[in-house]
Order: structure tokens, then C-alpha cells, then sequence
């Protein structure tokens, strides 16, 4: 099947996509609250395909993936609040604040941490994240638009799903295109062998660098989409424990796999709701095992599948041509 063909049938498959999920909606089917949920599904996707390039592609180990969700959505908010009076206009340029605003601070950190490796880099990254919600926490001392610990109201809502899906398909496609590439590339011989890429002429701090401060912008922009799905934004949105859900989501979906992250978000996403609501029935006391069940599902499926659900494939039709050429050579080999 030619590029073009592939492109086509693509499309078609994300139009499909699209008007399933836009008839439910509009039948009722998937009914206003649930359209929150999907689309914190597409939130999640978007955060997601940003740590995938952080350590599922480049091998970085992050713990701290929710505090730049956190610093776009907060950032974010506040553009949309100041300057609400310019409309749509200030919801759209708070989502370029909030790509901004996460990737800098990504940038910034990440040039002194990304020397430490493996677990300690998890360490320094979880660290951050505390120091995030502890600045979330006291934020009204810097402007009292952000509300502190009692969390920042007033957003500008847009909860259409189109704003949401849109966007998870056009992150989608530019990651695609960026795992793909020669920077793409250089990303995966981080993660398989940093030395052996150091000689053939790749900068391991350059790569780790860039991968980091991408992984960190999309983090920014899934958090500024948080900002206008929910009418409220509170600094426990983004602890710790959030940072371990985007964690799972790489994990489970398998390192590498743009598709298994796609498809595990979206599917985690809703499996943390309906455990909620059913935990919720046996009483408020059954709530605090959340913890307890999504830990047994993630040791379930490593056990069962230590690789991922996906193991680090793809779709074909996302895989270039050569690509595809040289892993089937290499399997005959």
C-alpha cells in the first residue's frame, strides 16, 4: 500500500472516529458529564505522547510528569482570566502560554537534572514535582487570580469536544512525524545505548535536552486544556499520583508505542472513573482503595505482559515505508 493510500485511509479513520463519537454525544448517549470524561481522555492522550517521548522514546525516567501538566493549566488559566475580555482569542493564546510556560521551565530544569541517570533522575524529577504543588499551594502570594490552596475558579470554559479531539489528533500526527524523523531517531539510540550514540556523533545532552523540553510542552498544553474542561483547578490535581498515572499509561501502553500510549490513555482514563463511581456505591471508605486496584491491575498486566499491551509496536499505516522495509529484513535476517 503507497504512502498516499495510507494518508487516505488514515483520514477516513479518524473522520469515522469522529462522527461515531459527535452522534453519541449529540444523541445523548454519551451525556454531558461523560463528554468530560472523554475529554480528559484526549487531555491525558496529549500528556501522555509528552512523557512517551521523554521515556518511553528517549529512555528518561520521569517522576514529576504532572507538575508541567500543572504549570501549563495554571499558567493557562491565568492568561484566560486577565484577559477574558478579549474572548476567544484569550482562550486560544492561553494555550500557547501554557506550551510556553511548561517547555521553558522544562528547558531550564531539565539542563542540570538530565545528568543524572536512571533512578536518580526519577528522584530529582519527583522532587520537582513537590516543589510545584507547594508553589500551587501558595500561589494567591503572587497573584490572586490562581487562588492558592483553595484553587483558581473563573476559567473560561470551552467544552466542546471538537477543541479536545482536534488537538489530540494534530499532537498525534506531530509526534508521529517527530518519532520518525532523524531527531526521532537520535531519540531511540539515547535510550538503547547512549555511548555507542555519543560515538556515531549524537549529543546525548542536546537529544535528552530537546526530548525533555517537548515532552514538557505538550505536558503544558494538555494542562492549559485541563484549565477549560473544568470549572475548577486545584493544586491536588497535580501530585504526585497524577504523575504516576501518566507513568502507567507509558508503561501499560509500551515503551515506544505511540499507539498503546493513545489507546492506554484513553482507556485508563475511563477505568479510573468507573472505579471511582463503583468504589463510590460500596461507600465513601471503599474510595481510598482506588489506590489499592490500579496498583494490582499494573502488576497483573506486567506480569502477564511485561513488554505492554503493545510492546512497542505500531499501527502499519503509521510506520513509514523504509521502516517497515528494514524491520522485515532484519526479522528474515
Amino acid at each position: 500500500m503507497n504512502k498516499t493510500k495510507q494518508m487516505v485511509l488514515a483520514l477516513v479513520g479518524v473522520v469515522v472516529l469522529y462522527a461515531l463519537l459527535k452522534a453519541l454525544i449529540v444523541t445523548g448517549i454519551i451525556g454531558p458529564y461523560w463528554q468530560i470524561i472523554l475529554n480528559e481522555s484526549m487531555i491525558y492522550v496529549i500528556g501522555g505522547l509528552g512523557l512517551s517521548i521523554i521515556y518511553g522514546f528517549t529512555g528518561q525516567f520521569s517522576l514529576g510528569h504532572a507538575a508541567f501538566v500543572g504549570i501549563g493549566a495554571y499558567c493557562a488559566g491565568w492568561f484566560a482570566i486577565t484577559f477574558s475580555h478579549y474572548g476567544i482569542w484569550a482562550s486560544l493564546g492561553s494555550l500557547v502560554v501554557g506550551m510556553i510556560s511548561a517547555g521553558l521551565v522544562g528547558y531550564l530544569i531539565g539542563v542540570p537534572i538530565l545528568r543524572l541517570k536512571s533512578d536518580y533522575l526519577g528522584i530529582a524529577t519527583l522532587g520537582f514535582n513537590f516543589i510545584v504543588y507547594d508553589g500551587m499551594q501558595n500561589s494567591d502570594k503572587l497573584s490572586s487570580v490562581l487562588g492558592g490552596a483553595q484553587g483558581m475558579t473563573g476559567v473560561p470554559q470551552f467544552q466542546t469536544f471538537e477543541w479536545y479531539f482536534v488537538t489530540a489528533v494534530i499532537v498525534f500526527i506531530l509526534v508521529r512525524n517527530l518519532v520518525f524523523s532523524s531527531h526521532g531517531r537520535a531519540f531511540t539510540a539515547i535510550r538503547e545505548n547512549e555511548t555507542a550514540a555519543d560515538v556515531v556523533g549524537i549529543s546525548p545532552a542536546r537529544t535528552k535536552i530537546m526530548a525533555f523540553t517537548v515532552g514538557c510542552v505538550l505536558a503544558g498544553l494538555g494542562g492549559a486544556l485541563y484549565a477549560h474542561n473544568y470549572p475548577y483547578v486545584n493544586p491536588d490535581s497535580f501530585t504526585f499520583l497524577e504523575s504516576i498515572n501518566y507513568l502507567i499509561i507509558v508503561v501499560l501502553g509500551g515503551m515506544g508505542s505511540m499507539t498503546g500510549t493513545v489507546i492506554t490513555a484513553v482507556g485508563w482514563t475511563f477505568l479510573l472513573e468507573v472505579l471511582r463511581m463503583f468504589l463510590s456505591l460500596l461507600g465513601p471508605s471503599f474510595i481510598n482503595l482506588r489506590g489499592v486496584l490500579y496498583a494490582l491491575i499494573l502488576i497483573v498486566v506486567i506480569i502477564l505482559r511485561p513488554q505492554g499491551i503493545f510492546g512497542g509496536m505500531e499501527a502499519s499505516f503509521l510506520v513509514p515505508r523504509i521502516g517497515r522495509r528494514k524491520s522485515n529484513a532484519a526479522a528474515g535476517s
